[in-house]
């Protein structure tokens, strides 16, 4: 398997470094970067990476497998490695490599340390970096201003002009402590493939169709864990190692189940890592990377559904698990209903469309805040799930209470969201249906996830919705926002594209209602797109063209999920 580092990172799993490309436009010069997962949107760009003859770079051909990053130029190459998630180790033949930082910082601090080796400091990062020779020789070009290194230009040559030159970076908080590198660098190679290979071990089944996606699928998730540190309490899988590199409170779910199959412990640590931060409300984060724990918005209660659907694929959630989950899932289902019901209606709402995941989608033009149906129908299914749990704990009462209250929001979500034809998103401001004119958003059929918790009368209407040739299916998914709407986009975000849980939280619906032909084609439709398109951020529903982030971990953890229960 080989990688294109314009669109999927060189990293390893623990690690908070990767090597990719910049896109363009950028401020920054294109080409090769080691990055760091660490910074801010603006600040990932450590050094950019250069081979050189005679201190003149030189272009070069790249080749990446989940273990070796492989750069060749005409008179000779540079190979790369995680030797762990904390230090990346580098070998060269022939050329010189050089490690320069990508832009002048008033703040930068460049310093010898002693036995060739320098520390290069970026607090705007925030983050140190350690670069070792380990044979041939480092020229560092960091001249001081006076309050600061005006460059670091850092360049690893042969001690004599020729020869091999190796050399060790290490990422680090606080202070460096000097350390050796004995492992060959080929002892390194097999070191992090073996890692690999034993993950790729535990992933889903899938059709031999799909064996080389699965292997991809793989390595975007392996690659793309970093390791407990600062506001992240256990190993947790980012996003993507590309832009989107937090963890957002529901992506993680659906990470979290893809990993249940094979990989129950981290499936857990996926699953729980939000719920590491939640406050004394009730409250889980809209998001978290090392540093920052974001409280701006939220995500949806899709937790109790995908809870569910873990315990019916492992044996692990034991009765300390669900001990341990109990008590978390409950106050964030009771904070919706307390917290969010902000006219007293029993039926709780959202305040902006990042609260639901479908940040721009139409139904959000309303003033907010605003009901909407989908989250209804994932507080019943939540209600639902911590009635078998309380079951199993032995609380009684409370699991009666639990099967009283989701029936209950149940019949509010019918009662006053169900209009005879479709599910409506009111305004609690204006009253107002949730729907511009002109607009027609797949966020209302959502509720499918209740399966035969809904009416016969309404899932027929809404099975007819979603078979419907041209409204939202298209021949390679369901578009968020019809394309015969007057809003549709093909690059619109939550107005037109193709997204993973959209498309999974509607195919579990169908399997759940004996819609088996129609959920085996919208899996086969995604299967296929990932395929040839890899595992973007979401996709023209039109093309199937991929979008946005070209590596994130939301679509290569549904591809399996799909290509495993479906194909």
């Amino acid at each position: 398997m080989q990688m294109d580092l314009k669109l999927v990172p060189f990293s390893r799993r623990g690690s908070y470094m990767a090597f990719s490309h910049v896109p363009e436009p950028r401020a920054k010069p294109g080409g090769l970067y080691l990055r760091t997962v660490r910074a801010t949107g603006t600040n990932r760009e450590a050094f950019r990476v250069e081979l050189t003859v005679d201190g003149q770079p030189v272009g070069f051909e790249e080749s990446a497998s989940p273990e070796r990053l492989r750069l060749q130029a005409g008179p000779g190459f540079a190979e790369f490695c995680f030797s762990d998630p904390g230090v990346v180790r580098g070998r060269a033949e022939g050329v010189g490599v050089r490690l320069s930082t990508s832009a002048e910082a008033p703040h930068d601090v460049v310093f010898s340390v002693g036995g060739g080796v320098w520390i290069v400091n970026d607090p705007w990062i925030p983050c140190q970096f350690a670069l070792t020779p380990l044979a041939g020789r480092l020229v560092m070009d960091a001249p001081w201003t006076g309050t600061h290194s005006a460059r670091a230009v850092a360049e690893f040559l042969p001690a004599e002009g020729a020869g091999v030159v190796e050399f060790a970076v290490e990422d680090f908080d606080g202070t460096w402590r000097p350390r050796e590198h004995p492992e060959p660098f080929e002892a390194c190679v097999a070191s992090a493939r073996q890692d690999f290979d034993e993950w790729l071990s535990g992933q889903a089944s899938v059709p031999e169709e799909f064996a080389d996606a699965r292997e991809l699928a793989a390595y975007v998730n392996w690659s793309c864990v970093v390791g407990a540190l600062g506001r992240l309490r256990r190993p947790a899988m980012v996003m993507s190692k590309n832009w989107m590199t937090n963890i957002w409170s529901w992506d993680h779910c659906f990470n979290a189940w893809a990993l249940a199959y094979g990989h129950p412990d981290a499936a857990w640590d996926q699953f729980m890592v939000l719920f590491d931060l939640q406050d004394e409300t009730g409250l889980i984060p809209d998001s978290v990377n090392h540093s920052q724990v974001s409280w701006a918005f939220t995500k949806p209660p899709v937790h109790g559904w995908v809870l569910r659907r873990i315990m019916e694929r492992t044996d692990q959630i034991d009765r300390a698990r669900l001990d341990e989950v109990y008590g978390p899932l409950s106050r964030w289902t009771d904070w919706w209903l307390a917290c969010r019901d902000f006219d007293r209606s029993g039926l709780p709402q959202y305040c902006h469309g990042n609260d639901s995941g479908w940040d721009n989608a139409t139904v959000f033009l309303a003033s907010p805040p605003v009901k909407g149906p989908d989250l209804a129908a994932y507080l019943v299914v939540q209600m639902d799930v911590l009635t078998d749990i309380a079951a199993s704990l032995d609380r009684g009462d409370e699991a009666r209470a639990w099967k009283s209250r989701a029936d209950e929001l149940l019949g509010k979500l019918l009662g006053e969201l169900w209009r005879g034809e479709t599910f409506v998103v009111p305004s609690v401001a204006d009253g107002n249906a949730g729907k511009a004119a002109g607009s027609d958003s797949l966020l209302v059929y959502l509720p499918i996830v209740l399966g035969e918790r809904l009416p016969q009368a309404v899932r027929a209407k809404m099975i007819a919705a979603l078979k419907d040739e041209g409204r939202f299916l298209t021949a390679h998914g369901l578009a968020t926002e019809s394309p015969k709407s007057s809003f549709y986009q093909a690059d619109g975000y939550w107005r037109g594209p193709i997204w993973a849980p959209s498309t999974l939280v509607t195919i579990d619906g169908l399997a759940q209602l004996g819609e088996t032909a129609l959920a085996r084609r919208l899996a086969r439709g995604f299967c296929e797109m990932c395929e040839r398109e890899g595992f973007a951020e979401n996709f023209d529903a039109l093309t199937g063209a991929g979008l946005r982030d070209r590596a994130y971990t939301w679509t290569s953890s549904v591809f399996l999920i799909l290509a495993h229960e479906y194909l």
